[in-house]
């Protein structure tokens, strides 16, 4: 009974000295850390507020775009396409990213709609060359920007920002190769022109439409596609 109620005592000291010990140790790791420790606290508080704020005005500043945006088409249903035209550009100025994106593509729908294709053409090349927009977006921009000034602008500026998309990887290839081969017959090229026209002619993923379009210009040309 003896050795059991010392053994009980000596236990219940140790834990005792313990605890006492370790409450020594963080007494004496607060002192030494404890600023630290609490500017850390202090930080991480205000870093999950920080997010949270930022998290609350970027969704207020999308609904507020969403809104700006939804205007124009009322605008426009009302004739007041300046004034749609007016909110866009100050939307593609200032507002979020995706929007900023939106607004700069109606912006140059527009503009094409009302005949001022070289305006139009301006806002795709903007769109074009802007690296922070997706390459899907920027390679349309690209093509719409070319067909809208194919007769008026400079060729060679304009095969040089459709070459790239006309490879077997991309998937404006048609549409380039089109591009390039009209670029061709503007400058005498009908060999070079009707290469690229069999090549979309005869490539069945590309869309019907433009497949028949450049059968019938393969066959204006009066030229055979080399083998």
């Amino acid at each position: 009974m003896t050795d059991k109620h010392d053994d009980a005592a000596a236990a219940l000291l140790i834990k005792e000295v313990d605890e006492d010990l370790r409450q020594d140790e963080l007494n004496r790791l607060w002192k030494k850390h404890g600023g630290l420790l609490t500017a850390g606290v202090v930080a991480l508080v205000l870093s999950v507020a920080g997010w949270q704020g930022w998290k609350a005005w970027d969704a207020k500043q999308r609904q507020a775009a969403s809104s700006r945006y939804s205007e124009t088409s009322a605008l426009v249903e009302q004739g007041k396409a300046g004034e749609a035209a007016e909110v866009l550009g100050k939307l593609a100025a200032e507002g979020p990213k995706g929007y900023r994106l939106l607004a700069d593509l109606r912006r140059a729908d527009m503009a094409q709609q009302a005949g001022d294709f070289t305006g139009a053409a301006t806002l795709y090349g903007k769109i074009a060359a802007d690296s922070s927009v997706d390459k899907v977006y920027r390679d349309m921009s690209a093509i719409r920007a070319a067909y809208l000034i194919l007769d008026s602008g400079d060729p060679a500026a304009i095969e040089k920002s459709v070459e790239p998309l006309a490879v077997e990887s991309s998937s404006w290839r048609h549409s380039a190769r089109e591009i390039l081969a009209l670029l061709a017959l503007k400058r005498g090229q009908a060999p070079r022109a009707a290469e690229l026209f069999a090549k979309i002619a005869e490539d069945a993923a590309a869309p019907q439409g433009l497949r028949t379009r450049a059968a019938e210009m393969l066959a204006a040309t009066g030229q055979r596609a080399r083998s």
